[in-house]
């Protein structure tokens, strides 16, 4: 037996908080479920000691397909009636993946033990998401497992598709990024050097007569060739990645980088509208398991990838567990639209808020589509607009003098 702290409504709607004392958290679930309280929030007492996790060589990355497989034919397993251990052990036997079939010796071992999946899942992070955890561990307090994985695998497909838009929108101006950054080396390490020795010739062996355009570019020019300016090129850039990383993954850089992007026009709305489709898509995934609506809230805002965006659906589920309700609260949102707390509302009043929501989902992910087409649509004359005045004024540094001393010359 064990004590857990809960959080609950009661028939009247008032919160009621306590400890009870049930064998596991399903069973925590059910006793206050055969009080009539609605649990909002249900967490072990106990303080967990110190874990040790081995790392597998390469790394424990799991790639997003080998685990919607997994998933999918897990729940076509236990839907089918085959018990779960022997469910697991099977899929472990067939991975390609070898760090899932690692992870799936170790949970097939502690649920030999007598552990529950969802606890046996939690102690592999990098595998299994907090989301993954929560709704497994629902589907086991509500006997509807199957339908839970299913759940699952398809928002995993969905989630896994909205981050490959966006990677695949960043992949042409990345490249031009790096033909511009190439052109402009090649440019000035190889080419312009060579026709600097030929205006200096012609300039009666001195760069003094040149304009002072070209003298910035030939000083720039030279500086470039130094192996000491290459060596400190390449040192400047490590640190400041090294710093940037450093400064960006404390809780403080974390908030205020994200905060930035959110002043970014375009790339704003690229941001927002995909942190809206993710949190309606999890969040309606984990009501529709039965996960208690603050711990449905939670999980989702750690899943969202904006620091700023999370801070605000943390301070909702604050002031659920003190009495209000989620539509209300997402309505002073800065970044969540007015329909997302109109359909919220409705699918409180309705029940179904994981129904609901679901279409705010659909809706938004289709939004992020033309987002993303607008965010391409002006990175890219940007960038070539940019690489073109960078190689415009070599262009006039280089060949201005030239023409200028051929015209004295034919004078």
């Amino acid at each position: 037996m064990a004590d857990f702290t809960f959080t609950a409504h009661t028939r009247d709607g008032a919160i009621q908080k306590g400890t009870i004392t049930a064998d596991n958290r399903a069973a925590a679930f059910e006793a206050l479920r055969a009080k009539q309280l609605q649990p909002l929030l249900v967490e072990s007492t106990k303080k967990g000691g110190l874990s040790m996790e081995i790392s597998l060589p390469g790394g424990a990355k799991v790639k997003t397909k080998d685990l919607v497989i997994f998933t999918r034919q897990f729940s076509t397993m236990v839907s089918a009636g085959v018990p779960m251990l022997r469910s697991l052990t099977t899929l472990k036997d067939q991975s390609e993946s070898p760090a899932l079939r690692k992870a799936l010796e170790q949970i097939v071992a502690d649920v030999q033990g007598g552990g529950n999946l969802s606890d046996a899942l939690g102690k592999h992070p990098k595998i299994f998401s907090k989301i993954y955890v929560n709704m497994v561990r629902a589907g086991e307090a509500g006997g509807i497992l199957d339908q839970v994985l299913s759940r699952l695998a398809f928002q995993q497909e969905k989630d896994s598709a909205l981050q490959g838009k966006l990677k695949s929108a960043m992949v042409y101006p990345a490249v031009i990024g790096v033909v511009m950054i190439g052109a402009f080396f090649v440019l000035m390490t190889f080419i312009v050097p060579k026709i600097g020795d030929i205006m200096v010739s012609m300039s009666n062996g001195s760069s003094q007569g040149l304009p002072a355009t070209t003298q910035i570019l030939l000083t720039m020019s030279n500086t470039m060739k130094k192996p000491a300016f290459i060596l400190g090129l390449i040192i400047g850039i490590a640190v400041f990645i090294y710093v940037f990383r450093r400064w960006k993954n404390t809780p403080k850089g974390r908030y205020q980088w994200h905060s930035l992007l959110l002043k970014i026009p375009v790339v704003s709305t690229v941001i927002t509208k995909t942190a809206i489709a993710r949190f309606s898509r999890i969040f309606a995934s984990l009501m529709g398991a039965g996960v208690p609506i603050v711990q449905a809230i939670e999980t989702t805002a750690g899943a969202l990838g904006n620091a700023v965006i999370e801070k605000e659906l943390l301070d909702c589920s604050k002031a659920i567990q003190a009495g209000s309700q989620l539509s209300i609260e997402i309505q002073k949102s800065k970044h969540f639209p007015p329909i997302v707390a109109q359909m919220l509302a409705v699918g409180e009043e309705t029940g179904q808020t994981d129904t609901v929501i679901i279409k705010v989902a659909e809706f938004y992910e289709e939004e992020v589509d033309a987002a993303v087409a607008a965010l391409s649509s002006v990175i890219e004359p940007v960038m070539i607009v940019v690489l073109g005045l960078g190689v415009g004024v070599i262009a006039i540094s280089v060949y201005g003098p030239i023409l200028n001393m051929s015209n004295t010359v034919s004078g």
